[in-house]
């Protein structure tokens, strides 16, 4: 359990911010801009919830995300080294839910003819507002495991991966199950 007393500590007055292992890192630091970048992700999916009324199972789905992403800020925020005790670790299982439920949406939406525009409903736009924040923390976490020493569960980027991909399928479903998607016409305003 987590207990947050105090908020402000002024630790981070020098710049640095604390690792869940206790070492100091620059608050530029790649993996301070991995975790944080996730939880923009998490943010970002919030705003999507406040216009989900109508789509309880979506809702619920995006609820076990955000939790999923708490995990893997905690993952990213302690990284494994040999010899550690273990901590709390992205799963297979993680994955294997959201390739789950990528499919029980995409299951119900019309085939693509053109690439999709972001926009449509405001969920369906906010969705794709998270899809690209999402895109962003999967590539600086795989920036950050090309790094030497900078270990980062392969379970963290196949969920990161795959969350892009529910991000857009989510966002098709509540465009009236791809009916409303907004399609690219290349070369219209030629």
């Amino acid at each position: 359990m987590v207990v947050l007393n105090k908020i402000y500590t002024r630790t981070g007055d020098d710049g640095t911010t604390a690792l869940g292992s206790g070492e100091r890192r620059p608050k530029y630091d790649l993996r301070v801009s991995a975790y944080g970048t996730v939880d923009e992700t998490n943010a970002a999916i919030g705003v999507v919830r406040l216009h989900l009324a109508d789509a309880p199972a979506l809702d619920r789905m995006l609820g076990l995300i955000q939790n999923d992403l708490f995990d893997l800020g905690a993952d990213l925020a302690v990284p494994q080294r040999e010899g550690k005790a273990e901590r709390l670790r992205m799963l297979a299982s993680q994955v294997e839910r959201l390739e789950r439920d990528i499919d029980t949406l995409n299951a119900e939406l019309s085939p693509l003819t053109s690439f999709v525009l972001p926009g449509g409903t405001p969920a369906a736009a906010n969705l794709h507002l998270a899809r690209t924040i999402c895109r962003r923390a999967e590539r600086i976490m795989v920036e950050l495991a090309a790094k030497p020493d900078e270990p980062v569960s392969a379970a963290g980027i196949q969920y990161m991966n795959r969350l892009s991909d529910f991000l857009f399928v989510a966002s098709r479903f509540q465009n009236n199950k791809g009916a409303g998607d907004v399609l690219w016409v290349p070369g219209q305003n030629r």
